[in-house]
């Protein structure tokens, strides 16, 4: 399986670094720390916009899908780039598509996408996008 996409391809990067915890007793990262590094990677984007108040906004981002294809190993100590686009925006739901490259490098070591969508932090039921949101997302849309 080859990777379908590239650096170009994504809007926004984010520096990322594993961490010794990442490993698993195979010595690669583990699967599971691939998600973690999506969704550092996501909240990153939209808190640092200021499309996301984690504490106080009346919408909250639910996942409801995500999905991650590895073409090639990470381990401990590894700097990397965490990438991210939007490929569609819907009244309250949002793919964000992502990849995990090793630092320098052009094929990404992961491809995967998360939806999100947004609902009311009290009630969870789903909510239109703010408009600071859907702005942000628009931003790195292809």
């Amino acid at each position: 399986m080859k990777a379908t996409t590239t650096r170009a391809d994504y809007k926004h990067i984010l520096p990322l670094q594993t961490r010794w915890a990442d490993n698993d007793i195979y010595g690669h990262v583990n699967n599971v720390a691939y998600y973690g590094y999506f969704d550092t990677i996501v909240n990153e984007y939209l808190i640092s916009e200021g499309a996301l108040d984690i504490h106080h906004g009346e919408v909250i981002g639910l996942v409801v899908e995500t999905g991650c294809k590895y073409f090639a190993p990470l381990e401990f100590p590894q700097k990397l780039d965490g990438a991210l686009r939007v490929a569609k925006i819907g009244n309250s739901s949002v793919r964000y598509e992502l990849a995990i490259f090793k630092q320098d490098e052009d094929a990404p070591a992961a491809e995967g996408h998360f939806i999100h969508v947004y609902v009311d932090r009290r009630t969870r039921r789903p909510a239109s996008l703010p408009e600071t949101l859907h702005n942000a997302l628009v931003r790195i849309t292809l």
